[in-house]
Parts: C-alpha cells; structure tokens; sequence
C-alpha cells in the first residue's frame, strides 16, 4: 500500500480553478500540496471563521490557561499559495452536475476540481440548555476563549463527555484550580479508543488530581438557577455548576452539502483515493472524510485526529491532481496523542479495531506501551509516557501491517456490497 509516491498528474492548464471549502489544516495542507505539485491555476480557499487556520488541538490546553495568546497557535505555511482567501464565508450548497458551489447573496464559484474540508461541529446534548451563557462547547477559537474566561473565575466546573476533549478540559480546568466533576455515559473514560484497562488507568489519574468522576450515568434533568446550574444525574445524584462543557463528540459539518446527491451519512463517503462517491472531480479530507483504509479493512470510517488531516489534506489534493483512475488509495497509519493531568498519551494503529491486548514494553507505574490485537495479528499500540518505546513499537507496527493487504484472513477481498457502495467505479486494490 502506497509504496510508492510516484503518480502521474492529469494537465491542469491555467484557467483551471481549484475551491478548497474549509480552511483548516486539511484545507491548508491541500492548498499547499497543490503548489508542491506544480499546479498554477487559480486556487480558492473558503472558511467560516474569520481568523487564518490555527492550531486546535491547543484549545484545550495552553490556551485555556492562557500559556499561549491566539495568536501564537496561527499555522504557517510550508510554501508560497498565491491564494484567493475567503474568510468569514458560509458555504450553502454544491451543484456537483453544474461544478458550482452556492455562497450567500446567490454568488456561484465554478471548480474544476473542488476538495471538501468542513470539518466537524460540536455535538449537542439533547435537554442541555445551550442558550446559558455558563454552558460551553470547545471546537473553534471563539469557543476556547469563551471558555478560558468562564475558568479563569474558578468556581464549580463540570465536563460531561469521557473522550479526549473531556479528559483534555477537565485536566485544564483542574491546573487552574477549579473544582471539576466529569460526567459520561461510559462506564470507562475512553474505553471505546484504548480499551478498558488503559481507562482505567486514566481514570486513576483524574481521580488522583482531585476530578470527581461520575462515571455510566447521564443527566436527566437541567435546572437553570440565577447562582448556577443544576443537574440531576440517572443515578439520583444533584449536583450544581459554575460552569458545564459539553464535550459529547461532534458531528461532521455537511448541511450545506444537503441535496447534493452525495452519500452523507456520519460524513462524506469517499472511495479508497479520497474521490468523494459520485463526483469525480470532487475529493474530501479530514474529519469530514468517511473513507476505507485498505491498509486495515473495507470500511469506511472517519478518523478526527490530527495527523490525519494534515496526511489526508496532502493525499486529497495528489488525487485530485492524479484523476480518479489514476490516483493510490491513502492507506495511512493513523496517529494521535492526548495529554491528561501530566500523563501524555500516545497512540498509533487502529486499537479501537482489537480483539484482544497484549503488554509490549512493561515499566513502572504503567508508562509501557500496549498492544492491540485482531486476528493474532498487531493492529496498534498506545503508550503511556514512554516516547522512546513508541518509536520502536510504531516502526514494528509498519512492519506487521505490511506483511498482508490487510487485516483479514484468507487473503483480503474488498467485499461487493462496499463495491456496490462506491457505485462500481474502479477501486485500484489487488483483488486475490
């Protein structure tokens, strides 16, 4: 899989027009993967928020706390874009037969090749008050700093979600000295990712930092009082905030895509390369992007982590520039890290795909790295402060996943219903 980056470019001649919509790091790492490959035609780039890309992953760290001003987490580029920047911009529809997109005030853009980078919104809690001022969601800088300002006057904090930007908020909240509660529907803070025993472990921390964890509960009522909110938990439990946050998970941000005809579901289906199912000229790149890593499996799935938008922005714009009969599947190792009450977390692989755990590298006070595994075979490894050993584990990782096609046994077959589901078109994958 991808061994190889060579690939041939379609002719992009100079009144070629590319629209990247979203101007996060996808986005930006499309827009300059683009110019790295020599295309010169016009290149446009539309966001909703007003400000130049910016680092997420800090909002709920550094910035909460205020170690770092907005202004310090504003990515660079790599290389000159000469682009057209449209800031501040609501997308509100695409015409894939006509190759438009629709902006307010009935203004049509015309693409030859468009890469759709939308991201994902915060997710709402369904009962949750969200006109309250004291009630809080984290995805965008606006958000952060509404939350930053809410934190600095201390008081009760409580975060209800067991995912990282739970575990991440309440951590923060904790170092700046208020009082924090955790609330989850999960028995297990991020079972689901890194299994029972490593939640277990986390939860440990929190515990050991002061965090109240209430933990396989939900809230069934909200009552908004002039002193704060107060909450009753299914388990008959009242408890009463300054401040809540809701981190709940999120949702892929395709309304405006809404009639388009593409496959929208949990986000925008793309095919092996990227190519987004029904629109050739169309590609989609992180957290929006619903698409098979034949590396691992044929289904499709999303991936919200950081490395991945900045490898799938890259791998987007190569296939869009390659064509759809020409370009590789992106096949990546996927990534990622979470840093909780001074514990760093490091992850790669697909361990939410195991069957089973193994340890790999024991050390004291669990800071070892864990195997994850399906079918015998390693399928990914997360580490608990250990840096070194996850160099190691990951190199061995890239060379277990390269023994087969992919996960499966006897040899992989893409099965025909997911044939069936990218509309026959042609999916460039050894069948055996």
């Amino acid at each position: 899989m991808n061994k190889s980056k060579t690939f041939r470019l379609r002719p992009t001649p100079k009144r070629d027009r590319f629209v990247i919509v979203g101007a996060g790091l996808a986005g930006l790492r499309a827009a300059e993967r683009f110019r790295e490959l020599g295309f010169t035609g016009e290149l446009v780039v539309i966001g909703a928020e007003r400000r130049r890309p910016y680092h997420r992953p800090a909002l709920s760290k550094c910035l909460l706390t205020g170690e770092v001003r907005p202004k310090d987490l504003t990515l660079r580029g790599y290389v000159p874009l000469d682009a057209i920047w449209r800031r501040g911009t609501h997308v509100l529809k695409l015409d894939p037969r006509r190759h438009v997109i629709e902006l307010a005030g009935e203004e049509e853009i015309r693409y030859d090749g468009l890469v759709i980078a939308t991201g994902v919104q915060a997710r709402h809690l369904p009962g949750a008050p969200r006109h309250d001022l004291r009630v809080h969601v984290l995805r965008t800088m606006g958000d952060a700093l509404a939350l930053q300002r809410a934190l600095a006057t201390g008081g009760k904090v409580v975060v209800i979600g067991g995912g990282f930007t739970a575990g991440e908020v309440a951590s923060t909240a904790r170092e700046m000295g208020c009082d924090v509660t955790i609330v989850s529907r999960s028995r297990v803070l991020l079972g689901k990712v890194v299994g029972d025993a490593m939640g277990e472990q986390i939860a440990g921390l929190h515990r050991a930092a002061g965090v109240r964890l209430e933990l396989g509960v939900q809230v069934t009522h909200w009552l908004a009082k002039p002193w704060g909110l107060v909450m009753r938990l299914s388990n008959d439990k009242q408890i009463a905030a300054d401040t809540v946050v809701l981190a709940v998970g999120s949702t892929p941000a395709v309304q405006w895509l809404r009639g388009s005809g593409l496959t929208l579901e949990d986000g925008v289906l793309c095919r092996p390369t990227c190519h987004v199912v029904g629109a050739s000229d169309v590609v989609a790149a992180g957290d929006v992007a619903r698409w098979p890593n034949l590396r691992f499996e044929a289904t499709p799935r999303r991936i919200e982590h950081w490395m991945n938008a900045v490898d799938m922005g890259r791998a987007a714009a190569e296939s869009l520039l390659a064509g759809a009969t020409e370009a590789r599947p992106f096949t990546p190792l996927p990534r990622f890290w979470s840093e909780q009450q001074g514990m760093h977390l490091q992850a790669a692989g697909m361990p939410a795909l195991a069957q089973d755990t193994i340890p790999l590298d024991r050390k004291p006070n669990g800071r070892g790295i864990t195997g994850y595994v399906r079918n015998g075979r390693l399928i990914g490894i997360v580490g608990r402060d250990n840096p070194r050993g996850m160099l190691y584990w990951t190199a061995e990782l890239k060379r277990e996943l390269r023994r087969g096609e992919t996960l499966t046994s006897p040899p992989f077959r893409i099965p025909p219903e997911r044939l069936a589901e990218w509309h026959g078109e042609q999916v460039q994958v050894r069948q055996n």
